[in-house]
């Protein structure tokens, strides 16, 4: 499978930001904490310039803990800020403040200097599709100020949202990069749902995500889906999977591509458990 999605918007979207980068104080990046590094748009780190970096491991409720935290310490280690959150419930959001001016307090120090006083800090929000922007921004502002959605695409243009007389955020639609050149992180974003699903197969994608889970996390698929003989291909786990979910087509045949689709979602909302799909070079 070849995953690929540039749409015209995105590419308009980078633009923008490249203009707009010289208005911001600090760049806050938002990623998936199941996927923390294929999450991570190289084209932002062209993008920051020299600024202030805070990264954001969204949806952490659905990661596994031990593994976040070693990715938390492998981007520390890199310079970054590093908070982790679980934004749809608010969790973890009352420290991206502290955070915030933590990592502006030279800029501060040197408003300070000058007499500039209460000038609020400007971030700029970013991060590929579907990473919960919308989400974060309406938790961290204690408001709903943009729209949200479970697909990617929802934020179309930039936006400009004043939480405090200390922080203005400007917001930018989920940019992805032209070109990956490693499929295996586009597959990542795949099994997330960073990549519009139309442009794949579930059963080819389903197939995937059980060998991943076979030989990373061997008992979830057994435990969830009540399967006990694994002695046998992700095909014929996946048949196993439509039978258990009542996934029958005409000739009393399994849909395989309509079980994929449902071990595909199963995962995407961590009903299958805390799972990371990749760990830090490091470990």
């Amino acid at each position: 499978m070849q995953f690929q999605w540039y749409p015209g918007h995105m590419a308009k979207a980078k633009k923008a930001m490249q203009e707009d980068i010289k208005l911001i104080d600090v760049i806050i990046e938002l990623v998936d904490a199941r996927i923390p590094y294929s999450s991570k748009n190289p084209d932002i780190d062209t993008l920051a310039n020299g600024k202030a970096r805070i990264l954001i491991m969204n949806k952490s409720d659905l990661a596994d803990n031990s593994i976040t935290d070693k990715w938390i310490k492998y981007y520390e280690d890199k310079g970054y800020f590093v908070v982790k959150i679980d934004s749809k419930n608010g969790k973890g959001i009352k420290a991206v403040n502290g955070v915030i001016q933590k990592a502006c307090s030279k800029k501060i120090e040197r408003d300070r200097r000058r007499g500039i006083l209460n000038r609020p800090v400007r971030a700029m929000i970013a991060g590929i599709p579907n990473v919960g922007k919308s989400t974060f921004i309406n938790s961290f502002a204690g408001k709903a100020c943009t729209k949200t959605g479970n697909k990617p695409g929802v934020t179309k243009g930039k936006q400009w949202i004043r939480l405090s007389k200390n922080v203005e955020l400007l917001d930018t639609p989920g940019i992805l990069w032209p070109k990956f050149e490693d499929q295996n992180a586009g597959l990542k974003l795949a099994f997330t749902g960073a990549i519009k699903d139309e442009l794949y197969s579930f059963y080819e994608l389903a197939i995937l995500l059980i060998k991943f889970l076979s030989e990373n996390y061997p008992s979830v698929i057994g435990e969830f889906y009540q399967i006990e003989d694994f002695g046998v291909s992700e095909s014929e786990i996946l048949e196993l999977i439509a039978i258990r979910r009542g996934c029958i087509k005409s000739g009393a045949k399994p849909d395989l591509d309509k079980a994929g689709r449902y071990l595909i979602d199963d995962f995407r909302a961590s009903r299958l458990g805390k799972i990371t799909l990749e760990k830090p070079n490091c470990d």
